[in-house]
């Protein structure tokens, strides 16, 4: 329902939104949301990113202004608040969608990380929404009330292999969250995270083995897996008024996956298939 009727649920919030590409993205399609619902709001992506993507698109859709930013560095990060607060005085949500492993896209096994790859990993897709929130809070632009939301999985805390150090790395995200989130608690700023699903994305869909995941996960979970704008809409929920007092938390929307045990019809198919070799 990205693009659909909304309910004015962010009428008058400003916001900043990091790590839309295309509009396949799950941060596209929360910016498509958050317009809906009536913020407005800056976005957000990594130089390289701007060159590949279709966030000009995106900008004229919304009619969000766009600012380059490599999370990589302290100083793009400041300068991006500061052209923030010059575009609208302070905000009240921030969105971190950001996440890269040169580990994972280059096949390299767990067991033999390349280490300057994998600091990488963790700066780009973890130790990034720490500097974002310090320099926004910094400068002076973070509404008390407001809210943080970025995007996590489960990989966080169960392994799948071919996520590589990208495990890790969620679990540094879900930990830097909650850290702020406690050092920003008295100002009524909420900081959160959000463990999607398996997802038809760009960046996902580029993951080794993808595709296996994505069925374990829809076959396993009840309500099967969720899609970008379902999450988008969960996301608007956190950065409205209706979730005050939701903080610090990792907050599963993946169709009941992370509590489902068995799948009757995934057993029965796994005893046919391994019948099926024994008569082989």
């Amino acid at each position: 329902m990205a693009d659909g009727q909304g309910y004015g649920l962010l009428e008058g919030k400003k916001g900043l939104i990091f790590g839309a590409l295309d509009d396949r993205s799950i941060a596209w399609r929360i910016a498509l949301a958050c317009n809906r619902e009536g913020a407005e709001f800056s976005l957000s992506n990594a130089p390289v990113a701007l060159r590949f993507g279709d966030l000009d698109e995106l900008s004229e859709i919304t009619g969000a202004e766009v600012f380059p930013c490599d999370v990589t560095k302290e100083d793009e990060i400041e300068e991006l608040m500061q052209n923030v607060k010059e575009e609208h005085g302070s905000i009240d949500f921030i969105l971190h969608a950001i996440g890269m492993s040169p580990n994972v896209r280059k096949n390299t096994g767990y067991e033999n990380l390349n280490y300057h790859w994998m600091q990488q990993t963790l700066d780009i897709s973890a130790v990034s929404l720490h500097k974002v929130i310090r320099y926004a809070d910094e400068a002076g632009i973070l509404n008390d009330g407001g809210s943080i939301v970025a995007l996590s999985y489960i990989g966080a805390q169960r392994i799948f292999s071919k996520y590589s150090d990208m495990n890790d790395a969620k679990a540094l995200l879900e930990s830097i969250a909650r850290n702020y989130g406690s050092r920003l608690a008295e100002r009524g700023i909420r900081v959160n995270t959000v463990s999607q699903a398996p997802t038809q994305t760009s960046a996902g869909t580029g993951i080794k083995g993808f595709d296996g995941m994505y069925t374990f996960a829809d076959k396993l979970a009840p309500m099967g897996n969720p899609s970008a704008d379902e999450c988008a809409d969960y996301c608007v929920t956190l950065f409205s008024d209706l979730t005050r007092k939701v903080t610090m938390q990792n907050l599963y929307h993946d169709g009941g996956f992370v509590t489902a045990g068995i799948n009757e019809e995934m057993i029965n198919d796994l005893a046919k298939l391994y019948s099926e070799r024994e008569e082989e």
